[in-house]
């Protein structure tokens, strides 16, 4: 009776083996897959194995097969994703800050499951997850989904929002209240994720950091903000927030070296226009929210940049500098 019931289930014996053992690499052999299916308690002979082989073909998986010395070998081809991909994907987990130690560990086997056997332990080499800088809130995996969740269905959200403190302590921001907003969007900036959302008190798009976020719950009724929404255009966001930090969004022309394009691009993006100054020296006109992350970003060139205009930032950068050098007097 057990055999009987185990026959049934060869031709998904046959598919999970040919997933976790073979791929280009290492093909399985038709003598193999009796092998296996008889550690099930199923017997199998060799043609019936290759009207299998068929059948799966046929269902959708990509079986390849190839001479393995004398004998044929079958492998699955096509995964949906290739060992790169993987790798790529893989990379992204354990370098993501937002997403803690335990859910990059779990999220990497997970992925690990898509490729072979062999090559999940290739993937495995290249995971360097402990000791990375991490944060510390586990429910940001399941904040995004509940925030994605208001987004879809067109609602409002509370919550509360916190920083933390020397003793590694959530302190309530707002006295504890919970804010009320409408969410838009989520974005990925600067190795965190962030909530762009419409706050209907301060008549404003605001941004959150979704690890920061805590006890989401769901609003009654629309969402509010939608014309504010459709006037944002998401990349100049992004890129004059700088560390996607707040700040009064103002036109402010910059002065830099030729030789530093690059980084200038890198930031702008390829739209961005570089005017020539002199045979050394190049400026552009950019948007950006002017504060002490701007400041320190063009820090970061020393002599090599400059603020040109309006006279307020470059005053302010003055006076951010000067604050700076008195803590080395």
């Amino acid at each position: 009776m057990a055999r009987s019931s185990n026959q049934k289930l060869k031709l998904l014996y046959l598919a999970r083996y040919l997933m976790r053992a073979s791929d280009e690499s290492h093909p399985v052999t038709v003598a193999q897959m009796i092998e296996h299916l008889a550690a099930q308690d199923i017997a199998a002979e060799r043609k019936s194995v290759y009207d299998d082989m068929e059948a799966l073909r046929l269902f959708g998986l990509d079986v390849q097969s190839v001479r393995v010395g004398s004998a044929t070998g079958y492998f699955i081809g096509d995964r949906g994703f290739q060992l790169p991909e993987l790798k790529l994907l893989v990379d992204a987990v354990q370098s993501s800050k937002f997403i803690t130690e335990r859910k990059s560990l779990e999220l990497i086997r997970k992925l690990e499951s898509l490729a072979s056997d062999l090559e999940a332990k290739e993937l495995h080499r290249h995971v360097y997850v402990r000791g990375r800088i991490k944060t510390m809130n586990e429910s940001i995996y399941y904040n995004v989904d509940e925030l994605q969740s208001a987004i879809d269905g067109d609602r409002p959200i509370t919550f509360k929002y916190f920083e933390w403190d020397r003793e590694k302590r959530r302190v309530w921001r707002h006295d504890g209240r919970r804010y009320a907003v409408s969410p838009w969007a989520l974005m990925w900036d600067d190795e965190n994720y962030y909530l762009l959302a419409y706050d209907p008190e301060a008549g404003q798009m605001k941004h959150y950091r979704v690890d920061k976020m805590a006890s989401i719950a769901l609003g009654d009724g629309p969402r509010q903000g939608r014309e504010a929404f459709g006037k944002l255009d998401m990349a100049a966001y992004t890129n004059t927030h700088f560390g996607m930090f707040s700040g009064d969004v103002q036109p402010v022309r910059l002065s830099f070296e030729n030789a530093l394009a690059g980084p200038v691009i890198d930031q702008f993006g390829s739209e961005v226009s570089l005017v020539p100054l002199d045979e050394g020296h190049f400026s552009v006109t950019v948007n950006v929210a002017v504060n002490v992350q701007f400041f320190g970003w063009l820090s970061g060139f020393g002599t090599r940049a400059r603020i040109l205009a309006p006279a307020s930032a470059a005053e302010e950068m003055a006076k951010h500098l000067r604050t700076v050098a008195a803590l080395y007097d």
